[in-house]
């Protein structure tokens, strides 16, 4: 399988997400919301970079509820800031025009660069977090 610089940092991207701590738990197990947006990103995205459409196009639907659910979840203290806030308000509105690109059946190109930006900033969200310099 071809290793792409995209998913090698997915790779790292995972490594810290769920790395363990001295107990056990993971930085973002007080965000369940993320984590679970962060499966559909996964199993939808990874696909996609390898030219397999069907996933996303079976699951914007449940990507956009599950950006809404994230949007609607009370931050964890260490993660409330505008700046998190902002980019999780970015990450459902990015979800919502996704899923209504899937509906109207828009090219595989234009699915692509959508699900791409959302990437991102999930990424960010993530960057965002690890920041202790808040």
């Amino acid at each position: 399988m071809k290793l792409t610089i995209s998913r090698l940092a997915a790779s790292f991207l995972l490594l810290f997400v769920f790395e363990n701590a001295a107990n056990g738990q993971s930085k973002f197990d007080a965000w369940p919301e993320l984590k679970s947006f962060h499966a559909v990103m996964s199993q939808t995205f990874h696909p996609m970079e390898d030219g397999d459409f069907a996933p996303i196009r079976a699951r914007s639907g449940e990507m956009y509820d599950r950006a809404k659910a994230l949007h609607k979840s009370k931050l964890p203290a260490e993660f409330d800031r505008p700046e998190i806030r902002a980019a999780v308000a970015e990450l459902k509105k990015g979800s919502k025009a996704l899923h209504k690109q899937i509906k109207k059946k828009s090219s595989d190109e234009e699915v692509k660069v959508a699900l791409s930006a959302l990437h991102d900033v999930f990424h960010k969200i993530v960057g965002l977090c690890r920041d202790e310099k808040h």
